[in-house]
């Protein structure tokens, strides 16, 4: 039995029987490192050139639209989101007071015209007048001047004669005679002066007309302005494009400079804030490839327009000051504006604001 034992106590335990790896796992590891190495590898390789960023969002024109004039909105033609061509009637306005100021130009016009038509005779009657007058005026001073001449006669006569071959009477005659005649002429020539200014008076005819002319100007400008009033009561589109943000009702009453609703038109492009350490190698027109998180589907296609020359803190309402105090470094942004080329489609208009992931290949 000892010998037994001790046999059994010389014996090595038997070990557990070891597997063996399979040189085919550890092949097919080591190739898809490989692969995925350069996998690796050729995206960094093909991607290198690209720049992209999560911070951008399209945009796009929103026009307001507001009244010139002020009124009640008699019709409201639009419902919200409605798509208007440009020219539409949009709303109208009570154009009532419109039309009757209208009517009152159009009054004011027809009378300066007929005032200025009869100054146009009256310069007419002047030409012929004025030197008529100064042609009697003359007249009547030489009538005057003969009339005198008798008188002055008379009275020598009178005077010359003895005092027995006439009567005090007849030189008194002569007397008031002689001072009626030289009266007379004193008037005559009075008349002359008056009448020579001959082309003065007619130029005051021609300057009245000159001012009736001024007020027909002006009665057209006044008619003018209550068309442009009474179209103005009229809202159409200025262009194509979606209504948005309706604010008025029919029967509201509106107000000149009113945002009555606002029309979005139907180009669309982006808006990229991008790094200003993203800018080294783009520049404008290089091609982008536009993904929207909205439509996830839309293979978008564009190219950068342009650059602003402006990080967004510089246009901001309170702009950094960096003179002053402690200065830590921040990375700026910078917007980029991206055209859209091709891919969008009718039934999917791109609303503005919706958040896009554009890469640009700057190789």
């Amino acid at each position: 039995m000892a010998e037994q034992d001790g046999a059994r106590s010389g014996d090595t335990p038997e070990k557990p029987p070891t597997k063996k790896s399979n040189p085919l796992v550890r092949v097919g590891l080591i190739a898809f490192i490989v692969v995925i190495a350069v996998g690796a590898g050729v995206y960094w390789f093909l991607t290198r050139h690209d720049v992209e960023t999560d911070d951008a969002f399209t945009a796009g024109r929103a026009v307001t639209i507001a009244p010139h004039v002020r009124g009640y909105v008699t019709e409201l033609l639009v419902n919200d989101n409605q798509f208007v061509h440009a020219g539409q009637l949009l709303a109208r306005i009570d154009d009532r007071d419109y039309r009757a100021a209208r009517d009152n130009a159009a009054a004011t016009l027809q009378v300066a015209q007929a005032q200025a038509i009869g100054a146009q005779f009256g310069l007419a009657v002047a030409e012929k007048d004025f030197p008529g007058r100064l042609q009697v005026a003359q007249g009547q001073l030489q009538a005057a001047q003969a009339q005198q001449f008798r008188a002055e006669t008379d009275y020598r006569r009178q005077h010359a004669v003895a005092r027995a071959a006439t009567t005090q009477q007849d030189i008194d005659y002569a007397t008031a005679a002689l001072q009626a005649a030289k009266a007379q002429v004193t008037q005559a020539e009075g008349n002359l002066r008056i009448a020579e200014p001959v082309q003065a008076n007619i130029s005051t005819t021609q300057t009245r007309i000159s001012q009736y002319d001024a007020q027909i100007a002006q009665a057209r400008a006044q008619l003018a302005q209550a068309e442009l009033n009474l179209g103005w009561t009229e809202i159409r589109a200025p262009h194509d494009g979606w209504i948005s943000q309706r604010n008025i009702e029919r029967g509201s009453f509106a107000s000149e400079g009113q945002s009555l609703f606002s029309i979005v038109e139907p180009e669309v492009w982006v808006i990229a804030n991008y790094k200003e350490t993203q800018l080294t190698h783009m520049r404008p027109g290089q091609k982008v490839d536009i993904a929207v998180d909205a439509y996830p589907f839309l293979d978008l296609k564009g190219h950068v327009d342009s650059i602003q020359l402006g990080t967004g803190a510089t246009f901001s309402a309170f702009p950094p000051e960096n003179a002053t105090g402690n200065y830590v470094k921040i990375v700026q942004r910078v917007p980029v504006k991206i055209l859209i080329d091709q891919g969008l489609r009718p039934d999917l208009p791109l609303s503005l604001g919706l958040s896009v992931v554009p890469t640009v290949h700057t190789e």
